[in-house]
């Protein structure tokens, strides 16, 4: 295949799984500016391998690549940070905005706890929440990009699921 036309193909794979990636990105390390950090580098190193990665797709689709290639490099964000400590300046000025309706509190937060309580997760875990529920990536996909078979996946998504309610839940919800 000829440069211009891998090149042509690189550029639809970016445009059609650019949101994803940020997407997944931004979830895995909570802040817009790792998350295009992160995004950036995911599309830089696909580059390198792009071709490579095609001839050995056999024809499936190569977002689960790109997710995988995003979540190793998380991965050493979070791997780097710990050996080097820093601080860090939350931006939470969107939780402290006032508003007047009392649904708009009680919806902030239980967002609120629900992100919290995905940080709590194991890491495979809250990587299957994030593609299935921010990314919208079927059990297959996820499967591939974590490199388990589909049954593991069900069970791993599952379980997911439940110990994310058992953290989230309010006192008041575990009265009743």
């Amino acid at each position: 295949m000829d440069k211009v036309e891998l090149d042509r193909q690189f550029s639809d794979l970016y445009r059609a799984h650019l949101r994803d990636v940020y997407s997944y990105s931004y979830y895995r390390v909570g802040n817009h500016h790792d998350a295009e950090d992160l995004t950036e580098q995911t599309f830089l190193q696909a580059y390198r391998h792009f071709e490579r990665a095609l001839s050995e797709s056999n024809g499936r689709p190569l977002r689960p690549w790109l997710i995988r290639i995003a979540h190793n490099l998380a991965a050493n964000l979070y791997r780097d940070r710990s050996r080097k400590p820093q601080t860090h300046i939350e931006d939470d000025s969107q939780y402290r905005a006032l508003h007047t309706t009392e649904d708009l509190v009680e919806g902030r937060d239980e967002l609120s706890r629900i992100l919290e309580g995905i940080k709590q997760l194991p890491d495979d875990r809250r990587k299957a929440l994030i593609m299935r529920f921010a990314l919208g990536m079927d059990n297959r996909e996820i499967a591939r990009a974590m490199d388990r078979s589909d049954g593991a996946t069900k069970v791993l998504i599952h379980r997911a699921i439940k110990q994310l309610e058992g953290i989230v839940r309010t006192p008041e919800e575990m009265r009743k």
